[in-house]
């Protein structure tokens, strides 16, 4: 098979669904040296994604999120011969000469639209005719998969769950070592929370930033509180939630952090916590539950789904239930050793191996291989 993958968004970022390119293009070249992959980038990135001998680079002029992307990409693609074509970003061509798989990492678009710009409303509105088009839809969750069926009528059958996977280092980071490289870079000492994600509504930061400050009243804490993450959109909330609980100065926000420094933040983080409204998966808690961390996450979407038994689940709006368990977790010693041995055996479940696998035989499906 000749298998072309839409990996352009990888340009314009390596978070969220870059990340997904990213690792399961690695995986798929690292389980599969029969079948030949087309790797379509943006005309501007530089960079080669993958090594291997089956592995081609392409480049296009199109560009990620423009408002005549689909049809833009339908000329371009004219001249490439596929067996099959992945849109990991789930918004495919108008028409290709390949049957499309796309991948729907959530609706959230469709569920909470007042927290998305209109620009971005328009954009992520082209959905349904994406799916529609889609030879098979590939989502990341039992609950992703869910709303696909519910939300836009797609059948049960074109619908494959294929869950993601935590970036894995080559050898377990010590903690020490860990902790020493938060000190000399983000002069952070001592115990902290941590909160990953690109800061927009649905992350629900503000929930966050108010049970932080009356954990810091009501307890004395001197644990302290780290942003990973760059600012999306409409972030003035979380800028009032600073003012509001003045913790303009005890908040550190460290901005995009790259995926490999990222494995230090986790492994010294004392607690992971992420009180978002909706998640298609979550891959930034199973990140820390890969290293041994315990997680507090909101019990909603497809977060218990991930999460398991091994952390805290939080109504993700009530401020006072993530206060207390954020006390419970920096402080009851037995608590954190159960909660740590249990995240990374829920965390061993999930592979890249087995997320490559699994969408392999899917473009084996479609292509009628």
């Amino acid at each position: 098979m000749r298998i072309g993958i839409d990996a352009r968004l990888v340009f314009y970022s390596t978070a969220g669904i870059g990340q997904y390119i990213l690792r399961l293009t690695d995986a798929l070249a690292a389980l599969d040296s029969e079948n030949e992959y087309v790797l379509f980038q943006s005309r501007k990135d530089t960079m080669r994604l993958v090594e291997a001998p089956n592995v081609q680079r392409r480049k296009l002029w199109t560009p990620s999120h423009h408002r005549f992307e689909r049809l833009a990409l339908s000329v371009e693609m004219l001249p490439h011969p596929l067996d099959v074509f992945h849109s990991p970003d789930f918004i495919p061509p108008y028409k290709t000469r390949a049957p499309n798989v796309i991948t729907i990492h959530d609706l959230a678009f469709l569920l909470y639209p007042r927290l998305l710009t209109p620009q971005a409303a328009k954009y992520y509105g082209q959905i349904d005719p994406a799916a529609r088009s889609a030879a098979h839809v590939i989502a990341v969750s039992l609950s992703t998969k869910r709303d696909i069926t519910r939300l836009l009528g797609v059948p049960e059958d074109k619908v494959s769950v294929i869950y993601e996977a935590a970036y894995s280092t080559a050898q377990p980071l010590d903690p020490a070592v860990a902790r020493a490289r938060v000190r000399e870079k983000y002069g952070v000492d001592g115990d902290f929370i941590l909160f990953v994600s690109t800061i927009e509504p649905r992350k629900n930061l503000p929930t966050l930033l108010a049970a932080y400050s009356k954990l810091l009243d009501n307890y004395r804490s001197a644990a302290r509180l780290l942003v990973a993450g760059t600012k999306g959109w409409l972030t003035e909330e979380v800028d009032q939630a600073l003012d509001k609980y003045k913790l303009r100065h005890k908040v550190c926000f460290l901005g995009g952090v790259p995926a490999d420094e990222l494995q230090y933040l986790y492994k010294a983080a004392r607690v992971f916590a992420l009180p978002s409204l909706y998640e298609g998966f979550g891959l930034p808690p199973l990140e820390a539950m890969a290293h041994g961390t315990p997680v507090i996450v909101s019990k909603v979407s497809s977060l218990p789904e991930v999460v398991g038994d091994a952390g805290l689940l939080v109504d993700p709006n009530d401020v006072e239930g993530w206060t207390v368990a954020l006390h419970r977790v920096l402080t009851d010693k037995a608590l954190h050793a159960e909660m740590s041995a249990k995240s990374l055996k829920r965390a061993a479940k999930f592979s890249w191996e087995r997320a490559a696998r699994e969408t392999l035989d899917v473009y084996r499906k479609v292509a009628g291989k």
